[in-house]
């Protein structure tokens, strides 16, 4: 009696980018290990002109896949809202917020939104590919990072978070996990979820307020919220960034938030010897914990940013040059 083979499909593996058969059995979006990495494979799921390939995030309301656009020929990033929140209209609200936000903002260090839909009851978002992990990641793997490389984050995403100003939005949820990076580097601010216009009645809201590690004192103390608390929470990640230390340590949550209001902020050049003094007052400054003592502007925090890497890129130069003739006053003997 014939054997009856079982239908095998062909996928790419995000793991090893290894070429492996998989049982065509398998239901679409679930997974088996790789064959020559162990690395979940899964098989693809066809939505419209967008065919699934492979899960690279996943948070509360849903998870994103790495998916190719066959009308486009282009690579994308598909977010697949959960389907058990679709009854949910605040949680709705905050899907459909993110996807009207990010849309109206054109700016290279924010994702670009390119359709918002619905198929067969499954809610959708189609969006650029940023698939190098996130600064959540990054500091994870190195510890921390270079003091140029956070200073050159930092500019980038002030300058996104004053393009969102000039739209009337405010981020307010600020932090390491919120900034992706894209196949050339580039840091991609997303998660506009939490996402208010500047002139909303930003009340306080007990189920979701932002990230304890880098929320501003005022939003602690359900005070208004504006443009200056996104900064204070850009700067909290970029202080977790340059030290490889969230600005404030403590054992409980509470005591963290608390933090926030009553502890005074170790300057991120006493938690590491090495970081120069421009970058460490502008970080300091712009985590005041009065939001009047803090830069009046992003572009005001974005100069102080630049002015400490253009000295910080003069040092190491001079420091090259200075080893430099060493180097050749031995020879010369």
């Amino acid at each position: 009696m014939n054997e009856v083979r079982k239908p095998l499909r062909m996928v790419t593996c995000g793991g090893c980018g290894a070429k492996v058969f998989i049982s065509g059995d398998l239901p679409p979006l679930s997974t088996t290990p790789c064959t020559k990495c162990g690395h979940p494979v899964m098989m693809p799921m066809r939505l419209r002109q967008f065919e699934l390939r492979d899960a690279i995030a996943s948070g509360g309301m849903g998870t994103v896949y790495r998916a190719f656009d066959l009308m486009l020929e282009r690579e994308v990033a598909v977010k697949l809202m959960r389907k058990d929140l679709t009854e949910d209209a605040k949680v709705l609200e905050s899907f459909y917020r993110e996807a009207r936000a990010c849309a109206a903002l054109n700016h290279t260090n924010i994702i670009h939104i390119y359709t918002f839909d619905e198929f067969e009851g499954q809610l959708y978002l189609v969006m650029e590919l940023a698939d190098r992990g996130s600064l959540d990641h990054r500091i994870e793997q190195q510890g921390r990072l270079s003091e140029l490389h956070v200073l050159d984050i930092g500019s980038k995403v002030a300058s996104a978070l004053d393009t969102a100003l000039k739209h009337n939005l405010l981020h307010r949820d600020i932090k390491p996990g919120n900034i992706l990076f894209n196949a050339e580097g580039e840091p991609k601010l997303v998660d506009f979820g939490l996402a208010r216009s500047t002139e909303a009645d930003t009340e306080y809201d007990t189920a979701v307020w932002g990230t304890p590690y880098y929320i501003a004192p005022e939003k602690v103390k359900r005070e208004r919220e504006d443009f200056l608390s996104d900064m204070y929470s850009l700067a909290g990640t970029l202080y977790h960034a340059l030290t490889g230390h969230v600005p404030f340590e403590a054992p409980t949550v509470e005591e963290v938030v608390a933090a926030h209001i009553h502890t005074p902020l170790t300057p991120p050049n006493q938690v590491i010897p090495e970081v120069t003094q421009p970058t460490s007052d502008a970080l300091v400054i712009a985590m005041a914990k009065s939001p009047a003592e803090r830069y009046r502007t992003y572009d005001d925090f974005r100069m102080a940013m630049e002015a400490a890497r253009s000295q910080l890129l003069i040092g190491q130069l001079r420091a090259k040059k200075e080893t430099g003739s060493v180097g050749r006053s031995w020879w010369r003997r």
